[in-house]
């Protein structure tokens, strides 16, 4: 079990009766349920790494989205073709203009047979009441219950802050997203918050687990239970009772406005943030604002069985699209965070590499970075500076040509 968590660490409601999102076979009931809940070392929220198929290979879902999604998954595949990246994609398309949920339904399918996705961001346009959000039902159904970011500086990057090294653990699937929402009589609509003590646990140890395995110091639950007591209150509670697990962690709590104020004037005060769902939303994004923009981190989001990767911020980028001035970087640190969930750890840090030097020594940076470069010169530095490494794989040597 020890190996297993810390496979996660490093690399790091099945059906809730969505429309059309309901699961139909009972063996999957049984196969994809959650673990069961358990303390200390033996918590059980690994995700397995898929077993690689003939020749080493991995298949992985690739969901394009909305927006500069399309272009971004293009640079991805360019970049893997010229590293050697023993990976085949399975790319699936989802309309968002559509309100039926066949689409979302073939590529849950998809990254079940799979196990790992990289994404974009999928719009919903519909505004229709029984028309779900695809990105949150996508967690949902897949019970990817917590969603990690580690938020670090790039030297020279121009930025509110320097060096910025916060880690950002995030509940996934309650929370304010639980969509759960109905009006009671006319003009009155109400929207549950959800916050169980089995979930606030996951998550929590997640945290503690997370900071405990890569040397952090500090683990800060973000709440506003002065506010809501019994919801948030449950949350606070639950971090409080994992933190008496590990003694050797610091643990404090904060209240989410006061966060806000916090991150913007004194940054360097966090190290690992636990939190829920909509408040690892404005967190996140305060955060990639202070370090450079939305175009530079990856998120991860993991599960007992399952892991999907994705730009940090899940911004469409619909105004930017098809314009050449997209920053790829957010979606090519999302591919080296799935490469290194897979294993392949030498891509994955000659592809880093190229990143840093491409930002941080070459300094080639697009419009919101305050350069003038475009997408595609990121690109062509980054495959350029590929042509040139050497991919130590099993058994042999890439060399690039």
């Amino acid at each position: 079990m020890a190996l297993r968590l810390s496979r996660l660490i490093q690399t790091p409601f099945m059906a809730r009766g969505y429309p059309s999102l309901v699961a139909k076979e009972k063996v999957e009931e049984v196969a994809h349920k959650k673990m069961p809940l358990q303390k200390k070392i033996d918590f059980a929220f690994v995700t397995r790494i898929p077993k690689a198929q003939y020749g080493g290979r991995h298949a992985v879902t690739m969901l394009p989205g909305g927006g500069i999604g399309p272009e971004l998954m293009n640079y991805i595949r360019d970049i893997f073709h010229c590293a050697g990246v023993p990976i085949d994609f399975e790319v699936i398309e989802i309309d968002p203009s559509t309100e039926g949920n066949d689409d979302l339904e073939y590529a849950i399918t998809s990254i079940k047979r799979n196990g790992v996705a990289i994404k974009g961001n999928i719009e919903t346009k519909s505004e229709a009441v029984d028309t779900i959000s695809r990105n949150v039902a996508l967690r949902n159904e897949l019970d990817l219950f917590v969603n990690v970011l580690n938020c670090k500086s790039y030297p020279g990057i121009p930025a509110r802050h320097k060096n910025i090294d916060i880690a950002i653990v995030r509940q996934n699937t309650e929370g304010e997203y639980a969509m759960l929402e109905h009006e009671s009589i006319k003009g009155v609509v109400e929207s549950m918050k959800i916050v169980t003590d089995e979930n606030a646990e996951r998550v929590a140890r997640y945290a503690f687990e997370f900071a405990k395995k890569n040397g952090r110091k500090k683990v800060t639950t973000v709440h506003k239970a002065n506010i809501m007591k019994l919801s948030d209150g449950l949350f606070l509670e639950v971090s409080k009772r994992v933190a008496e697990d590990y003694p050797e962690l610091e643990h404090n709590n904060m209240i989410i406005d006061n966060t806000c104020m916090q991150l913007v004037s004194n940054p360097h005060q966090f190290d690992v943030m636990n939190m829920t769902n909509l408040y690892g939303t404005i967190v996140t994004n305060v955060i990639c604002g202070l370090i450079g923009g939305a175009g530079l981190l990856s998120g991860r989001n993991y599960g007992d069985h399952y892991a999907i990767f994705e730009p940090g911020t899940r911004n469409t980028g619909t105004a930017i699209a098809g314009k050449n001035i997209a920053n790829p970087i957010a979606m090519i640190n999302a591919s080296v965070d799935m490469l290194n969930h897979l294993g392949h750890t030498e891509h994955a840090k000659v592809i880093s590499d190229a990143v840093y030097q491409t930002l941080c020594v070459d300094k080639i940076h697009t419009a919101d970075l305050g350069g003038t470069a475009s997408s595609t010169d990121i690109i062509d530095n980054i495959l350029k500076i590929l042509s040139t490494r050497r991919v130590h794989w099993p058994q042999r040597v890439i060399v690039n040509q």
